[in-house]
């Protein structure tokens, strides 16, 4: 173990075999360390967790209050994110891009023995130096975790300078789960729910049939219900690969083998093409199961409503980057498909009411998914459709995306004029992306969500959100032509306005953060204002908040508090991440919903 940490101490990576897979790890202070395990694990950007030895030292990295640290040295010890304290000595390509850290303590001997003797040597060489090592998950990105000791040298042979092994047998993966305290509430919110608290139940209102909910595309997780129980799986991660489909296919066994049921019906998200749909299929074929689909924002809502028990109508907001949806039918029959993202549902738990009251009005993606890698696309394509085709134009200043994408730039008009491969989105996660590529705050991303986290930190928090609400974001009739009439077609959320309103900020030499302060609490104020009055329509006083979005701080805090203030109830999650990380779990509670009330109509 002192080699070992001689090797972290002179700018080595290491792979070390833990409790539920393997960590990558390095030097948490050293610049040259961290960049290289980025480069080599190929994560550009996103935050990398750092593991300290003793709450002594997590109070020399980070401003830590008494729920964190309780978090931090209670038995679980997960990854709590911490408000970083000003110069300290943290390489700063830790957390590049955030103002917060995410820091846990020793959970093994393993951990604490390595910490102590990294400690021991840093401490001849370095005086006043704590000891923080970089504990990331032992993958390549979007792969599941190294579990055994030949796999990790198959796949990390190329990230690790050195493996430490152990020769006791892991036999389920799990990551370890991140969660933060909410400042104004001391609530606390899971990021990734895994280590520690996977396979804990949720408790569901009513018991039912054993169903299996299959997740999503991102962050999947997958639940199987028993009885009045949802048991969660850890997080699986990114359906994007074989060996991620691997993973699932083996908790879905694993569950079900544990638990001791078969499910009677599988739930799969609405898309035809996720990994997920294949595994639906999959089974179908060898069991016979049923099977059915459940849109993506209808889960999230049904996931919330779970987790609170909640029986009855309520509305939802439903707020993040993706979710393959239905339009409205056309004249003459049919339905299209489209993205949303940014939408207020009517859901009826009792009698599975589902009715898309509203949804932001909707935008181009120039280049599809593109797009999503490079918002300076979206802000440009929002810039068209105020009929602003070129830059410095009005006398505006220079577009912050040129001259690096001055090619593309100059082509895109054309693009979206001839809507080629130009999808339409009522996204709320990419009107994020927008602003922050209008702003210059991000013009490319490497990891999701990182647009959406510059433009959250550039914010003047000093500002109050009733003060910063400047920017109109108000309910409007559809503004869609040639389909039905608007009446019968869902409102829109004008966030064209709000964009507008960002526009001739900057047009007037108003900062960065002021504005990054206005777009938040004028979106905020938009949506409670919005639920207030589908509220008061529909005779509904519940709102379920669910999506991405409400990863972002400000409005995990102030969106409830808006609603509040407007005599609405707030339903948040309080068991599972916001993120898709809950779309299993609605998935599995609609069904079971389903299958029950199936069954009273029978009887």
């Amino acid at each position: 173990m002192r080699k070992l940490a001689a090797i972290l101490l002179q700018g080595g990576i290491v792979a070390v075999k833990g409790l539920g897979g393997f960590h990558l790890v390095c030097d948490a202070t050293s610049q040259e360390a961290v960049r290289e395990l980025r480069l080599r694990k190929k994560r550009p950007h996103k935050p990398l967790a750092v593991m300290v030895p003793n709450l002594e030292t997590a109070r020399a990295l980070a401003h830590t209050t008494p729920a964190e640290e309780e978090w931090l040295s209670g038995p679980v010890r997960p990854i709590v994110l911490c408000q970083k304290v000003r110069g300290a000595p943290l390489a700063a390509a830790v957390a590049p891009d955030m103002a917060h850290v995410g820091l846990m303590l020793p959970y093994t001997p393993l951990h604490h023995v390595l910490l102590q003797r990294f400690g021991r040597l840093l401490s001849q060489e370095r005086q006043n130096m704590p000891a923080a090592l970089v504990m990331t998950s032992g993958n390549l990105s979007d792969e599941p975790i190294c579990l055994g000791n030949r796999e990790a040298l198959g796949r990390l042979a190329e990230v690790a300078d050195i493996f430490l092994f152990h020769n006791r047998d892991i036999l389920i993966r799990t990551d370890d789960s991140v969660l933060r305290v909410l400042p104004d509430t001391g609530e606390t919110q899971f990021l990734r729910r895994a280590r520690g608290f996977a396979p804990q139940p949720v408790f569901l209102a009513e018991s039912g049939p054993s169903v299996m909910g299959l997740g999503p595309e991102l962050k999947c997780t997958l639940t199987l219900t028993k009885g009045d129980q949802a048991f969660v799986s850890q997080h699986l991660g990114d359906m994007q690969n074989i060996e991620t489909l691997g993973f699932h296919h083996e908790m879905a066994e694993h569950f079900q083998d544990i638990l001791q049921t078969e499910p009677t019906l599988v739930v799969r998200d609405l898309h035809p093409n996720y990994l997920t749909t294949s595994v639906a299929q999959e089974m179908v074929r060898k069991t016979g199961v049923a099977i059915c689909a459940l849109q993506h924002h209808f889960a999230h809502a049904h996931a919330v409503l779970a987790e609170n028990k909640h029986q009855g109508p309520a509305l939802a907001l439903a707020l993040d980057g993706t979710g393959f949806g239905t339009s409205q039918p056309q004249l003459g029959g049919g339905a299209n498909w489209s993205i949303w993202g940014g939408e207020c549902l009517l859901v009826d738990t009792a009698t599975l009411r589902h009715e898309r009251l509203a949804h932001f009005a909707e935008f181009s993606l120039p280049g599809g998914e593109a797009a999503v890698r490079e918002p300076w696309r979206l802000a440009q394509a929002m810039l068209w459709e105020l009929d602003m085709e070129s830059s410095g134009q009005d006398g505006s200043p220079p577009w912050p995306w040129l001259p690096e994408f001055q090619q593309a730039s100059a082509f895109l008009p054309q693009i979206l004029r001839k809507s080629l491969n130009c999808p339409l989105t009522s996204s709320c996660g990419r009107l994020f992306d927008a602003a922050a590529a209008m702003l210059g705050l991000c013009l490319r991303t490497t990891y999701e969500g990182q647009a959406a986290i510059l433009l959250e930190q550039a914010q003047d928090l000093s500002i109050s959100l009733n003060d910063a609400a400047e920017y109109p974001c108000s309910l409007m009739k559809s503004t869609a032509t040639g389909r039905l009439e608007t009446d019968q077609l869902p409102r829109e959320l004008d966030t064209y306005s709000l964009f507008r309103g960002i526009l001739h900020d900057i047009n007037a030499g108003e900062s960065v953060p002021v504005i990054a302060r206005r777009f938040h609490a004028s979106l905020i104020i938009g949506l409670a204002e919005m639920a207030r009055r589908l509220a008061k329509k529909h005779g509904v006083a519940h709102v379920a908040l669910s999506g991405g979005v409400m990863q972002n701080l400000t409005f995990a805090q102030e969106l409830p508090a808006a609603l509040l203030e407007r005599g609405l109830m707030p339903l948040t999650h309080k068991l599972l991440p916001p993120n898709d990380g809950c779309i299993s779990l609605g998935q599995a509670a609609y069904g079971q919903r389903m299958l029950t009330l199936r069954k009273s109509c029978t009887l």
